[in-house]
């Protein structure tokens, strides 16, 4: 007879998407002419997607695993002390090339374009021992788009775990992405690359994958969301930030969060969009990457004051 999984059982498992971001705010996302500008202060911050999603989920008072390799450097090292100061249950395994870097160019309205160093060898992957006694123990996992988080897809599907993903500015066509696309539940994207062509793309992941929703952001345009049975896409507008946008790093990791937040507390589609909008817009008025994060009092509140009724201070998986 099988042994239960020992320990304790968490809400979410975020698998990948560790690193830091050096973040340059300049006037317009362009190179100018010549070969020097004076910008304000460059500063580096604990970032990318897992990183987002991760910190996230626990701010809003989830019971959070995340896991990924890490460098032994100064970046790895940054990251370390970030979530011991916020308490985030992190378990990392040696990164032989390094913790992966972006530089990301912000403007004055807050758009960024970001540079990234993802800097893992090609072929790097987490091993079943390392990741699958944390799965076990897992309600829900949510997998980075990070080649070596690839082998969890088919670990979570045996064991009827319930999958997210984010496949940000996918095309519809890199094959690359298509493990994500087509082996997550619940899939989020952004439309800025697809533009037109998204009810397509999200379409083509309804029909190839096992989604039962994709979910399309779109910035200040709003989102579209498309559920398995519908005819196209629903289009939701975005909510009015309640204080000037600085900085747009980190708010569709906020987004997703309390999307699915409220999603497993058994809340409406059109509430589940109405906190992620919220907290989306609030990740955009603090500077930095993942800097400033929701909480679920905060996010309740936020909610009614945009026009509904958000979910409990926390939910837990389902």
């Amino acid at each position: 007879m099988a042994t239960a999984p020992t320990g304790p059982a968490y809400d979410v498992l975020v698998v990948g998407g560790a690193g830091v971001d050096t973040i340059v705010l300049v006037d317009e996302l362009a190179v100018p002419s010549g070969d020097f500008l004076g910008v304000p202060p460059i500063r580096d911050y604990v970032a990318h997607t897992g990183n987002g999603v991760a910190l996230g989920f626990h701010a809003l008072g989830l019971a959070t695993k995340f896991i990924d390799f890490l460098g032994d450097d100064p970046q790895g090292r940054m990251i370390l002390d970030r979530y011991a100061a916020a308490g985030l249950d992190f378990s990392h395994l040696p990164a032989p090339a390094g913790t992966p870097r972006s530089v990301n160019l912000v403007d004055r309205e807050g758009r960024r374009f970001s540079f990234y160093d993802g800097r893992h060898p090609h072929g790097l992957r987490l091993p079943g021992s390392f990741y699958l006694p944390l799965l076990e123990r897992a309600r829900h996992v949510h997998i980075s788009r990070s080649p070596h988080a690839e082998p969890v897809f088919a670990d979570a599907l045996r064991l009827g775990r319930t999958v997210s993903t984010d496949l940000h500015a996918w095309d519809g066509e890199d094959r690359s992405a298509h493990s994500w696309a087509y082996g997550a539940d619940l899939v989020f994207l952004s439309a800025a690359t697809v533009g037109e062509r998204i009810p397509a793309v999200m379409r083509q992941i309804l029909d190839q994958g096992r989604a039962a929703l994709v979910v399309a952001t779109d910035g200040a345009a709003g989102c579209q969301v498309m559920e398995r049975g519908d005819s196209g896409p629903r289009h939701f507008p975005a909510v009015a930030p309640e204080r000037p946008v600085v900085d747009s790093n980190g708010a569709g990791d906020a987004f997703l969060t309390a999307f699915l937040h409220a999603r497993f507390s058994g809340a409406a589609l059109e509430d589940c969009v109405l906190a992620g909008s919220v907290s989306g817009a609030h990740a955009c008025g603090s500077p930095g990457t993942h800097e400033e994060l929701i909480s679920a009092a905060a996010l309740a509140a936020a909610v009614e004051r945009a026009g509904g009724a958000g979910p409990g201070p926390a939910a837990s998986v389902r």
